[in-house]
């Protein structure tokens, strides 16, 4: 589901004070696209918000979700936006979020 591999090259990469940053920047604009979501709406620019959803949470190894995201955002351009499951991808990031965030705690304990 999280690709911890990617959490600790990142972390490493920018430090700890950093990551704390980036990832409270990524929960804000993750929060903000998936509230712009109408499962029920306008779908005319799913294509764009997918990609940045799978592009924000690839970059926080969000496995699952990015790969959601991909397959959202390949049929919304291939003219199938009205099938992509949007609850599905919704609860996707739900789990992951709560994944990520009870295992990095652990992993700051250990």
């Amino acid at each position: 589901m999280i690709d911890w591999a990617r959490v600790t090259e990142l972390e490493q990469e920018i430090g700890p004070d950093s990551f704390a940053e980036v990832v409270a920047l990524f929960l804000s604009e993750v929060d903000e696209a998936l509230a712009g979501l109408d499962p029920d709406g306008d779908r005319s620019n799913l294509e764009a918000q997918l990609h940045f959803l799978k592009g924000a949470a690839l970059n926080l190894g969000f496995q699952d979700f990015t790969a959601l995201c991909q397959i959202g955002e390949t049929w919304a351009a291939q003219g199938l936006a009205d099938q992509v499951d949007l609850y599905a991808i919704i609860a996707c990031f739900d789990t992951s979020l709560l994944h990520f965030q009870s295992d990095l705690a652990l992993r700051r304990v250990a």
